[in-house]
Order: structure tokens, then sequence, then C-alpha cells
């Protein structure tokens, strides 16, 4: 493939050609952006106001702050260094093959995905001990359920849309041709 076909794709819908990697990739970074800002912002509220009280919401849901020094559902305390960098990886391996995820919705799926890996990177790079060794702010407490922030929110809307998109894109076979022999 030629540096100028990758930008000049063929709608399947309506046979046209156009230009559709910068649209989607403007609307992986705006997803990203927002995304990133509203866990940040949301984040900063929770520490300055659940530092010393819970706020309870509807049934068991409740909003209950809580720092994680370790992975998903709170296990592998003190692994932070090490999830940050794979975080790095991951937003840098998304933003990389962002060109090979079709569509509106797969550009909304990374955006998700990658914001939110942004938004819990951050918070292992900038708070507490410092560098890769900061936790992550929780808060959202259904108390069924692992304390969470609305970067995971994020990561887990975005890792569905993906496995959706990916699941109805057709497969490209390498060759249609009849064997002559």
């Amino acid at each position: 493939m030629s540096n100028g076909e990758s930008d000049l794709m063929v709608d399947r819908g309506t046979g046209k050609t156009g230009s559709r990697s910068k649209p989607h990739s403007l609307l992986t970074w705006s997803v990203l952006v927002v995304a990133l800002a509203v866990d940040v912002a949301t984040k900063s509220w929770a520490m300055a106001s659940l530092d010393d009280r819970d706020i309870d919401l509807v049934g068991s849901l409740r909003l209950n702050l809580v720092r994680n020094t370790g992975s998903a559902f709170r296990t592998g305390e003190g692994l932070g260094p090490l999830l940050g960098l794979v975080a790095i990886v991951v937003v840098v391996a998304l933003f990389r093959y962002r060109s090979r995820i079709p569509g509106r919705w797969g550009a909304v799926g990374i955006g998700l995905l990658a914001g939110g890996a942004a938004g819990n990177l951050v918070d292992r790079l900038f708070r507490d001990s410092g560098w890769l060794r900061g936790s992550v702010v929780d808060f959202i407490d259904a108390q069924w359920w692992p304390v969470f922030n609305l970067a995971d929110t994020w990561i887990v809307i975005g890792a569905i849309i993906l496995v959706v998109v990916m699941a109805r894109q057709p497969e490209e076979s390498a060759d249609h041709s009849p064997v002559i022999g």
C-alpha cells in the first residue's frame, strides 16, 4: 500500500471513495480529550469532597473515596509502576493501530479506551508518592462490586465498542481466485 492509499478508503455501503482517516482521527482525539477531562475533573471533585465522608445515591450505589495502588479489583497492590508503563504502551499502541479499526464507532471506542487508560495513568504519574508510584482515585461504589472511577468505565465501554465493531467487520480473505491445477 502506498502512502496515499492509507488515507483513501472505499465506503462499503455507498461505494464512494474519500478520506476518512483524518475525520476519524479528530473524533478519536476529541473523545479521548473529553473522557480524560471528565475523569480528571470527577477525581479532583472526589478528592476534595469525599475525603471525610461518603455520599449515598440510589440503592447500594454510593460515592466513597478509595486510593488504589494496584490493578483492577484492588489486586496487585504495589504494581503501580508496572501498570503505569503498561498504560503508556496501551495508549501508544491504540493510536498507532487506530487506522485498522473501521468507522466512527471504532474511533469512539479507541478514544474511550485511550482516554480511560490516560486518566488512570495521570493518577499514577502525578498523585501521592510521585512518578508512576501514585495511586488511582476510585470513588464509585456499588458495594457489591469493587470501587471504580470514570476512567474504568470509559475503558470497559470502549473495549465493548471495539469488540462489537471488530466482530461486525467482514473478514478479509487473502485470495478469492479459483485454483487452477
